[in-house]
């Protein structure tokens, strides 16, 4: 495999960079295209500094020489919310230095990420968007079942925000966990450029959780950079289309180099969220024990052993993790990276944080609790009224898929030479950074398709009623030119996913965004329950602005 994955990656990259020889690329100008990161060494191939997309290249605020006149982007902060209270957020222009680099990006109140919300289940809170940056906007409540009309899709549950005006929000928090807000309207650049925030729902049960001597929310993040700074991302349409766009600089909460100091002995309750535009993360902390309790709406119904955490972007888990050894833990992402050029696959590690644990001994441990795993006869029960549903017949079926449209044939050539060979069930990392930069939304279909009726993405037609229990099979083809695993996200419900290849989940969990791995069959069962118009749709932020997105409307009985 080795040597035919090499022979096609070079023919890959000899067609590819040999493209769009009448454009010129500049080599000193961070606002201009330029030859994309990548972390493997290539060969100076002709045509390297002539490949660019059709796209324009994007910065924030473009027009700004003068980065001192944009205020400084501040750490984000905590903010307790009762029931009825306003928050005014405004989404503006920040400054921010990360990597040594200096540049302009996005920020809610000017903070990295966005103010932590925390809330009390139950409550409803109002909330005032105020848009100071330069395109339109919105917020969408990842995860909450609430009211429809404040969901935050444009043209679907309300009009866009324009720059200068104003949307407000009344925000419902139905269920207890970890959720998180971003924009619909441009996700590949308004999200990748910091428009991302917590939403923290605490229960009123003491002993919903386990006793902890911590809570901490991480935000797991990627920014695509060089030397000049961020790299451009695609004027009127998203660049990366293919895989979505890998960043090269990992970031948790906003920042690179992820800091906590603890006592030796002290449980910690992570809550962990992916808002990265395409990566998945595979999350380790060091060799110490992490304990599963929850994921997107809910706990699961019993808690695990894990040696790690998988993230597909948009989705959460709550872990508990015990530090009982002293000195520096590092928290990593650890994956089986692809170097498609050379055509080898090998264990790679990006590092998020460390954990520093004094020798004190914390003065109550409760790693005797910790010890212990609990099953959640709350969660269980909820879901015990849904189980008589798992064997009915399939309501309703989906296809992963993709078509493309006028690239370059030397891009089809290549695509078509890969195609057969092997595709892994998760892209961990960009295999191909040249030829998914070159590759625009607006030559790459991604489309979730309804095989009974033939009908493609915002053309499908499902209506349910409140109440329903609707089955759905999601089947990832990995026939397409270029197979990619998809998180599929559900507005508005809630969903069990109940089985993946036909064999069944032993441990459920409320969901509202499961990866489907390339060739993977999943089984979902959809609990109905919010009236209005809805979406669901790929995570991964280029396909969906690729087209892999679609509606469906409830009503009342």
């Amino acid at each position: 495999m080795k040597i035919v994955l090499s022979v096609v990656s070079l023919a890959l990259c000899a067609t590819v960079w040999a493209q769009h020889e009448d454009h010129n690329m500049p080599g000193g100008d961070p606002k201009a295209w330029r030859m994309p990161p990548h972390d493997y060494p290539m060969p100076p191939l002709p045509g390297i500094a002539t490949a660019v997309p059709i796209v324009g290249p994007f910065l924030a605020r473009m027009d700004a020489d003068d980065l001192s006149q944009f205020p400084e982007a501040r750490p984000g902060e905590i903010v307790e919310m009762a029931d009825g209270e306003k928050l005014v957020m405004r989404a503006s222009i920040v400054r921010r230095t990360i990597n040594g680099s200096t540049f302009l990006m996005y920020g809610y109140n000017g903070q990295y990420p966005g103010p932590l919300i925390k809330v009390e289940r139950g409550a409803t809170i109002i909330v005032e968007l105020v848009n100071e940056i330069e395109m339109p906007t919105t917020v969408h409540w990842h995860g909450l079942r609430l009211d429809n009309r404040f969901d935050g899709v444009p043209d679907v549950t309300q009009p866009a925000v324009k720059p200068g005006e104003r949307f407000t929000y009344e925000v419902h928090f139905p269920d207890t966990g970890i959720y998180w807000y971003h924009p619909h309207v441009r996700e590949d650049i308004q999200q990748d450029l910091g428009l991302y925030g917590n939403l923290l729902v605490t229960p009123p049960e003491a002993d919903y959780y386990n006793p902890v001597n911590k809570e901490r929310a991480l935000i797991l993040d990627d920014i695509l950079m060089d030397d000049l700074g961020p790299f451009p991302w695609g004027d009127r349409a998203a660049t990366h289309a293919l895989m979505g766009r890998f960043g090269n600089v990992m970031l948790v909460n906003g920042a690179p180099g992820y800091e906590l100091s603890v006592e030796r002995g002290e449980v910690v309750r992570f809550y962990l969220t992916n808002v990265a535009n395409s990566r998945t993360f595979n999350v380790v902390f060091g060799g110490a024990r992490i304990k599963l309790i929850g994921s997107d709406v809910s706990k699961y119904e019993r808690e695990e052993w894990v040696e790690s955490v998988v993230l597909a972007p948009a989705e959460r888990y709550i872990v508990e993790v015990l530090f009982d050894e002293p000195g520096d833990i590092e928290i990593v992402n650890s994956i089986q990276a692809i170097d498609d050029f050379m055509g080898e696959f090998h264990p790679h590690t990006d590092l998020l944080g460390t954990v520093h644990v004094a020798e004190t001994r914390v003065a109550e441990s409760h790693a005797e609790v910790f010890g212990e795993l609990r099953e959640h006869e709350d969660v269980k029960a909820d879901i015990d009224a849904f189980r008589q549903y798992f064997d009915k017949p399939v309501d309703h079926s989906l296809e992963l898929t993709l078509e493309i449209e006028n690239l370059p044939m030397q891009l089809v050539q290549a695509l078509q030479f890969e195609a057969g060979l092997y595709a892994p069930p998760i892209e961990w990392n960009d295999a191909m950074p040249m030829m998914n930069w070159l590759s625009s939304s607006e030559q790459i279909h991604w489309k979730l398709r309804d095989p009974d009726t033939g009908k493609e993405n915002m053309d499908i037609e499902w209506s349910f009623e409140v109440g329903d229990v609707v089955k759905i099979r999601i089947y990832n083809n990995p026939e397409t030119i270029h197979p990619m695993n998809h998180p599929f996200h559900v507005h508005g419900q809630r969903f069990l996913v109940i089985e993946l290849d036909g064999v069944p989940n032993e441990n459920l969990v409320w969901k509202d965004t499961a990866i489907v791995p390339v060739g993977t069959t999943m089984d979902i069962l959809v609990d109905i329950t919010n009236p209005g118009e809805w979406m669901a749709h790929c995570h991964i932020a280029e396909h969906l602005h690729a087209g892999m997105m679609m509606t469906f409307t409830v009503t009342e009985p």
